[in-house]
């Protein structure tokens, strides 16, 4: 091996390295973290491995901090994200696959105003929707903001699942199996039911995954039209926590009264927070790896 080889090959290691530390060790910190008390944290080496026993302490004070209300932020994020999700599985998949393989005035229009909304930031739309919702409430009477729907409907419009089916179909559907089904007398219905779904599994884990790690993740639609502790998201209720937390929030005491949370039980509710999208991603981890590919091979 030349010196100039060795030279390269080391410093291509020495970086991967660097990056490999980078992201990793605030992974394994925020893992390692419930396992050690609040003053541990501070004074012992940060990769320390404390005990199971601080861990089910952390959890019994986490589980305690406002009337187990985190068991409620779980449960609304899983019912939000997931009746969120569903819908937009029943509303994407054929309208994507009516943009691929449809001819109806229009289709054109739509399909660009479905690229142009996927490129508006989510944020930016907050503020239109909860103005939607008001003038709903104020001219049919029908209360939006505060409950269950203000965030699902919002969260079910997922334009980049729309598109992900419209890629999937346009690229990886032979058209003469649609044309064989047409005319063995199949309804175009019938059709996109028996031919065209069961063959879209790979795109339609794929924009499962996705919507359901955007719905999941999302914080200033449920912060802002949500208002009650017990409606919210895990993700708005870590900011709760977060300001909970003396470390953090001087203006806390912290004497470790019922009200207040150290940083272990952060740690344990970050961690709790994090696992429905890392176990949904390695359930799905082979179909969205089909989806990937599929959508980018003509047949």
């Amino acid at each position: 091996m030349t010196p100039r080889l060795f030279l390269g090959r080391g410093l291509r290691l020495l970086i991967l390295g660097v990056f490999t530390i980078f992201f990793v060790a605030p992974i394994l910190w925020l893992i390692l973290a419930p396992t050690k008390s609040d003053h541990a944290l501070v004074l012992n080496s940060p990769f320390n491995f404390g005990s199971f026993h601080q861990v089910a302490l952390a959890w019994k004070h986490l589980d305690h901090f406002s009337h187990h209300v985190f068991s409620y932020w779980i449960r609304n994020s899983l019912f939000y994200s997931l009746t969120a999700t569903a819908i937009t599985l029943v509303a994407g998949i054929p309208a994507g696959y009516g943009l691929a393989l449809g001819d109806f005035p229009g289709r054109r229009l739509i399909l660009s105003l479905t690229l142009i909304s996927m490129i508006v930031p989510g944020a930016a739309l907050v503020l239109p929707i909860y103005l939607e919702m008001n003038a709903v409430h104020h001219l049919f009477g029908i209360q939006m903001i505060g409950s269950p729907w203000s965030v699902i409907l919002p969260f079910s419009f997922f334009p980049f699942g729309v598109y992900l089916a419209y890629i999937y179909y346009i690229t990886a559907l032979p058209p003469t199996l649609l044309e064989a089904a047409r005319v063995d007398g199949a309804s175009e219905l019938q059709t996109f039911l028996r031919i065209a779904m069961p063959l879209a599994k790979p795109v339609l884990a794929l924009v499962f995954f996705f919507a359901f790690v955007s719905d999941w993740n999302n914080f200033f639609l449920p912060y802002v039209v949500l208002s009650t502790p017990e409606q919210l998201p895990i993700t708005v209720g870590l900011q709760d926590l977060l300001a909970s937390t003396p470390a953090f929030n001087p203006s806390v005491g912290g004497g470790g009264g019922a009200t207040n949370i150290f940083k272990p039980e952060l740690a344990i509710a970050t961690v709790i927070a994090v696992l429905p999208v890392a176990v949904v991603f390695v359930v799905s981890q082979r179909a969205l790896v089909r989806g990937l590919v599929g959508g980018g091979v003509k047949e």
